[in-house]
C-alpha cells in the first residue's frame, strides 16, 4: 500500500475542491540578528492556481528563497497566512509538516543535495523509500524516463552533468508524485543547452502531470518559459 495523502482537502463554498495549489496573505518574514532586523518580505499577496507554472522573478535579496521556503514549510512567517491546498500550513505541527514535506511538494534547488557515489535511480528510489512508497524501484524508472534520462538512470550521479542532476531531482519530485513543485534558482549554474532540457522538463509537469510549478529566478529568460511572470521587489510584489 502506497502512502495516502496528508489531508483531505476542505471542499470550497460550491461544494466542489476548488482551493488554488499556494496562498500567501499579508505574509511578512523578519530575520533578527542581535538588535538588527532585516525585513525579507512585507506584506506579500499571492495566489498561485492548480496547473500553473509560475515564475518568482527578482534580483538577490528580494525575497524569492524566503517565500519558497515558507511555502515549503521549511520556515515559518513572522506575521500573516500561508496556505497550501487550502490548508493553514500555521495550523500544522512539525510532524505534519514532515509529512506535508514528504507527501506533497517536491523541492528542486540550484545546488541538489544528490548523494554522488550513488545512480540516478538509487537516488531518487531513495527519497521514495524515505517517503513511505511502495514499488519504489519501478516508480523511480519510470519517472526518469519522463525526464528523458531513461539511457543514464543506471549512472552515477558524480558522472552526470548539472542538467541531468537537475532532472534527477525533478524526476523524484515526479516520482513522488508531488502536486505542488518549488524550485529555487534551478538553472542558475547551467549552460544554455542543459538550462533548456531543465525547463522542457519543468514545463511538461503541469501538463503532462497535473502538477503545479513555482520557480525563482532571477533570470527573465528563464521567466519567459513560466506561463505567469510574479516580479518581486523588496519583499512584496510589484504592482
Amino acid at each position: 500500500m502506497g502512502v495516502k495523502s496528508l489531508y483531505r482537502e476542505p471542499e470550497a463554498p460550491s461544494g466542489k475542491i476548488e482551493w488554488p495549489a499556494l496562498e500567501l496573505h499579508d505574509v511578512f518574514k523578519i530575520y533578527r540578528s542581535g538588535p538588527v532586523e532585516t525585513v525579507a518580505l512585507r506584506g506579500l499577496e499571492l495566489e498561485v492556481r492548480r496547473g500553473e507554472f509560475v515564475a518568482i522573478l527578482g534580483p538577490s535579496g528580494c525575497g524569492k528563497s524566503t517565500l519558497l521556503a515558507l511555502a515549503a514549510g521549511l520556515d515559518r512567517p513572522s506575521a500573516g497566512e500561508v496556505r497550501a491546498f487550502g490548508e493553514s500550513l500555521e495550523a500544522l505541527g512539525e510532524p505534519e509538516l514532515a509529512r506535508y514535506r514528504a507527501n506533497r511538494i517536491g523541492i528542486v534547488f540550484q545546488n541538489e543535495n544528490l548523494l554522488s557515489p550513488l545512480s540516478a535511480r538509487a537516488n531518487v528510489e531513495l527519497t521514495l523509500r524515505l517517503a513511505g512508497f511502495d514499488q519504489a524501484g519501478a516508480r523511480a524508472g519510470d519517472s526518469l524516463k519522463a525526464v528523458g534520462l531513461g539511457a543514464r538512470m543506471e549512472h552515477r550521479v558524480s558522472a552526470l552533468s548539472g542538467g541531468e542532476q537537475q532532472r534527477v531531482a525533478i524526476a523524484a519530485a515526479l516520482a513522488r508524485r508531488a502536486p505542488l513543485v518549488l524550485a529555487d534558482e534551478p538553472t542558475g549554474e547551467l549552460d544554455t543547452a542543459s538550462e533548456r532540457l531543465v525547463l522542457t522538463a519543468l514545463r511538461r509537469l503541469p501538463q503532462e502531470h497535473s502538477c503545479t510549478v513555482v520557480v525563482a529566478t532571477h533570470s527573465r529568460a528563464v521567466a519567459t518559459a513560466a506561463n505567469r511572470i510574479v516580479e518581486l521587489r523588496d519583499g512584496a510584489v510589484v504592482a
